[in-house]
């Protein structure tokens, strides 16, 4: 098995005037080439955290983490600037990174054009629907060409018609341009539409308590997250995880 990212007995524990608060423990995880791994797991079991350990935003307690390539980081929010034009705000990794150049312009252009946001990119943030806002943030993030994607739960602003459609853009952009992904929910229905495999973490102190190959029946060239809840195979897996995170458990 090609894993592009490996995390390996990974421990978080944060320090506060309370105490010691343990909040990964023993987490094992691989993301394979080609796939798109699920974090999923209850609000504040520490999904977030294990994302921030890979952008090396935070350092594990102990454990080891692989990987092999550039990380790109898509967050909750779109976090575009109002003052800046969509161009300029997909740029800004770039100017930061001191890497703009006609190579790099070529490539945003492509992207642009490929995914329907070139006639606006001289428009500011405001002028944009949610949605629109959300592919800009992408294509801000695919500018820097990453190999792997991060995706925290970037689809949590958005009202959930509008959701549904952005969650079918995004996944056909990843494929697209195949890349790799880890896709941060506490969404079950989003996992299971956009995922190859799905991690459940359990409550904190988390561990991954089970690990799930989906294999819908939908054929490749048709596959899109909308496609996806229609198979016959989604309920058993929505009934299977919802049992998984115990929602309910100690209330």
């Amino acid at each position: 098995m090609d894993n592009i990212i490996e995390m390996k007995n990974i421990y978080k524990n944060f320090y506060t005037d309370e105490g010691e608060i343990t909040v990964l423990q023993d987490v094992n995880v691989a993301l394979e080439r080609g796939k798109i791994l699920g974090i999923l797991g209850p609000s504040g079991s520490g999904k977030s955290t294990l994302l921030n350990i890979l952008t090396n935003l935070l350092t594990p307690t102990s454990g080891e983490v692989k990987i092999e390539g550039k990380i790109g980081y898509m967050f909750q929010k779109d976090h575009l600037l109002e003052w800046r034009t969509i161009m300029d705000n997909i740029t800004i990794g770039l100017e930061i990174q001191k890497k703009v150049n006609d190579e790099a312009l070529k490539r945003i252009e492509h992207l642009l054009k490929m995914y329907g946001i070139w006639e606006f990119r001289n428009r500011y943030p405001k002028e944009l629907s949610g949605g629109m806002r959300q592919r800009v943030a992408l294509i801000r993030t695919l500018a820097t060409d990453p190999d792997v994607l991060l995706l925290d739960e970037p689809f949590s602003a958005l009202d959930y018609q509008t959701r549904l459609m952005v969650s079918d853009d995004i996944y056909k952009i990843i494929r697209k341009e195949h890349k790799d992904a880890i896709l941060v929910t506490h969404d079950i229905s989003e996992a299971i539409s956009m995922c190859d495999q799905i991690a459940v973490l359990s409550k904190r102190p988390a561990t991954v308590k089970s690990l799930y190959n989906i294999s819908l029946s939908v054929k490749d060239k048709e596959k899109t997250p909308l496609v996806c809840r229609k198979a016959p195979e989604f309920k058993d897996y929505f009934d299977a995880l919802w049992k998984e995170l115990d929602v309910y458990e100690g209330e």
